[in-house]
């Protein structure tokens, strides 16, 4: 992935971000306006708290929104790790289906195997992860 398309896909991200922020801020304003509408009717004699009837559904739209945009908090589900996952693998699905052999994706161990491991020592130290040769085993 190249510079253009970091920094395009972050532009995207913020975007969504202050589409987001700009949804809430509308909210909370909106909000107070029907609390002091609802209050001043109150006051003047009609005695009931109506301000939060149409505040609950547009609270649930705000909390969808926010879900999409950060994810479902202390899960994965929806955050966009797990979106670029599924991504990748949806397309290596799509991959061996072109290729006519359909069959279940190799399981992906964590970590590096022994050969990524040489290929980065012999990197100059500025490009490499930050350890030294002798935390190698």
């Amino acid at each position: 992935m190249d510079e253009k398309d970091i920094l395009k896909q972050a532009k995207a991200r913020v975007k969504k971000k202050k589409g987001f922020y700009g949804h809430l801020s509308s909210f909370i304003a909106v909000g107070f306006f029907f609390l002091a509408l609802n209050l001043a009717s109150f006051f003047n004699g009609d005695k009931e708290l109506w301000f939060f009837y149409p505040m609950l559904p547009w609270s649930i739209g705000l909390l969808i929104h926010y879900f999409f945009i950060f994810g479902l908090p202390g899960s994965r589900a929806l955050s966009e790790k797990w979106e670029e996952e599924e991504l990748a693998k949806e397309m290596a699905r799509l991959r061996r289906m072109r290729q006519g052999r359909l069959e279940a994706p190799a399981p992906q161990e964590e970590g590096l195997d022994l050969k990524d491991l040489e290929r980065e020592k012999e990197m100059p130290k500025q490009t490499r992860p930050n350890w030294e040769d002798e935390d190698l085993v």
